[in-house]
Order: structure tokens, then sequence, then C-alpha cells
């Protein structure tokens, strides 16, 4: 760690990362509580951009959207969080214009910005097609793993603009180790998404085993079909048991490598050093482990599985952190050189002297 002077911006990108993990708890909420469709249309709700509450605007709904009765309680969740990730897009969007506007200057992140501005337009899409393909499985689970995403990078970008994490000087640093444990918690973040997607949370209700079996009858064909149909309604899923169990039962075993290679890379960052890391990543860990277990013992209770989806994020945050901090050296000095570069041209354009006769 060093002293190294907060880059313009870190506030906002500190706040917008906050922000992000709302956006993401308040996803999660959306989808369990079956309200995904509580709105049937985007970006307004029944044509509004509230929930209609008063006798015309029902009379509206119910004209415009026969199909689709009014439930307040569903339509207000998923305009809650459609105002939270507006507000997060404006703030992604400011962010990007700052850093366009200080290009060229003391480091400024600009890539990074950019990408992130790119990505909350393409979650936007993806938040349409939630709704207009009806909760289809595959845009549903790409929509979570936007948000995780967005998060991410905005934690990455705060860590940049911050100016007080420094790449780890010492040899022996587990970085590939570290990369490939992110892209793991990744892949299980996608799994839990298809889970979630595909209403199998519960396919399971016992541990260690399923249905009293350590491998009970599963149909991995159609559990991992990426290309079912769209048009019908997936409120609720549309997968048999059998499906659903093999959803399940692959999220587990991604469980358990997860915690396998994490355990492994904790005990190779200890021994370079990095202490508070690795008990940041551990804790994280334990907290996520712990509420997965809740989640099958307790049959899915509403604010643990919220609360699994928020300990996703903070493993996932937890292993930027990591890789960031242990990201090479030479690389990060690139960086630094790279945005003082940028600035070069401007001071070292020659000076016009006037003619001498």
């Amino acid at each position: 760690m060093t002293n190294t002077p907060r880059k313009p911006g870190f506030h906002v990108a500190a706040f917008a990362t906050a922000l992000a993990l709302v956006v993401v708890l308040l996803g999660a909420y959306t989808r369990l509580t079956h309200a995904g469709l509580g709105c049937p249309d985007w970006p307004g709700c029944y044509g509004f951009i509230h929930v209609p509450s008063s006798e015309a605007q029902l009379a509206h709904a119910e004209q415009h959207f026969p199909e689709a009765p009014v439930e307040a309680q569903k339509g207000w969740n998923e305009m809650i969080h459609r105002y939270f990730a507006g507000t997060l897009g404006l703030l992604i969007a400011g962010l990007a214009v700052h850093a366009l506007l200080r290009r060229g200057r003391d480091g400024q992140p600009l890539r990074l910005p950019l990408l992130l501005l790119g990505v909350v337009i393409a979650q936007a899409a993806f938040g349409m097609w939630t709704v207009t393909l009806k909760l289809w499985p595959q845009v549903v689970t790409a929509h979570l793993l936007g948000g995780f995403t967005t998060l991410s990078l905005l934690f990455l970008l705060a860590l940049r603009l911050s100016g007080a994490v420094q790449p780890l000087q010492r040899a022996g640093a587990p970085r590939r180790l570290a990369a490939f444990a992110l892209a793991l918690v990744a892949l299980q973040i996608a799994l839990g998404g298809w889970v979630s997607s595909n209403y199998a949370a519960v396919a399971c209700i016992d541990l260690p085993m399923c249905h009293g079996q350590w491998w009970p009858q599963m149909d991995f064909a159609n559990g991992f079909h990426l290309t079912q149909h769209i048009g019908p309604n997936y409120l609720g899923g549309q997968l048999d048991s059998d499906a659903r169990t093999a959803i399940h039962m692959t999220h587990r075993i991604g469980a358990f490598c997860v915690v396998a290679v994490l355990l492994v890379l904790a005990w190779r960052m200890q021994r370079v050093g990095l202490i508070y890391p690795t008990a940041l990543m551990l804790l994280a860990l334990s907290l996520q482990v712990g509420l997965g277990i809740s989640n099958v013992l307790l049959h899915l209770p509403l604010p643990v599985a919220v609360a699994h989806n928020g300990g996703g994020a903070c493993l996932l945050l937890s292993l930027v952190l990591v890789n960031y901090r242990l990201r090479s050296p030479v690389t990060a000095a690139s960086i630094a050189r790279a945005g003082r570069a940028r600035a070069l041209p401007a001071l070292e354009r020659p000076v016009a002297y006037p003619s001498q006769g």
C-alpha cells in the first residue's frame, strides 16, 4: 500500500460500485419473488413510468394488457429495480464522459469507463429482452452475468482510481492460479444464474445427498439445452424434475471445485504475505458456502436466497481484488506510462517563434 493520491472520479466510482451491488440484490429479489414479469412491457409498466393505481390507469392496463393482470407488489418490485438500474446507468455514462474529458491526464483510465458504458448499454437490452422474451432462461442468465460484470468492472475502476493498491513486488506470486480462480468463480455464478432462471434451487432438498442418493436420476441433455424455444412463458420454469436435478447437482459440484481451488490459492497467497486479501476471500467463501447450505436445508427462504446472491458478488469482488493485487508490476508500470504518454504530446509541441526579419 502507498499514499498515492486518489484520482478524480474515485468517489463517484466507489458510490457506483455500492449502487451496482444494490442493483444486483434488487435483481435477485425481483427474480425470487417471481416479479420478473410484474410489468409486461419495457421500460415502463403497463405504459406508465410507475405501477398503475388509479381506476383510469387500471382500466388502461386491462385494455392493453389483458393477459397480464396488474399485481401491484410484483410491479413495484420490478420498477424499483429499474429505477436503481437506470440511475446506475446514468452514473456510468457520467464516468465515461469524465474519462473522455480527462483522457491523457495523470494516468486517467479511459478504456475501462468506455467498456463499462458498453456493458451497461448491453444490460439495458438484456433487461428489455428479459421481459419481451418472457424470462427466457438464456437471457435471464446473461442479464444476471451482465450485472455481476458491471459490478466487477466498477470495483476495478475504483481500485485504479484509488491509487492505494499497488502490485505485489515479490517472486512466486500465484498470478495464474488467481486468474483461474476468478474464471472459476465467474463460471459458478453463471451456473447459479442457470439454477435460478430454471427454478432448480429446490430440485434437491437434502444434503449431502439428493433425493436420498449420491447420484440421483438426472437429465443433463435437457437441463443444459441452451436452445430452448422462444415463446412460452418461463415464469416458474418449463423443465421436468430430472432436468432441474441435473442443473442443481452441477452447481453443487461446481461449489466443491471452487472451495478446493480457493483453499489452494489462499495457502499460496499467505506464503507470499498477502494476509488481508486472503482473509477477505476466505471470509466471503465461508459466508457463501454457509448460505448455499442454508438455502437447501431451509428450502430457499427469501432473505437467505437474496443474501446468497450478495455473497456470490462479494466472493467475486474479493477475487477481483486478489488479481489486482497480484498483477504484474511490469503491467502496472506500463499502464501508468501509457497514461503519461497520452499527456506528453501536448507538452512537447514545438514553440513557434516570431520571424527575425
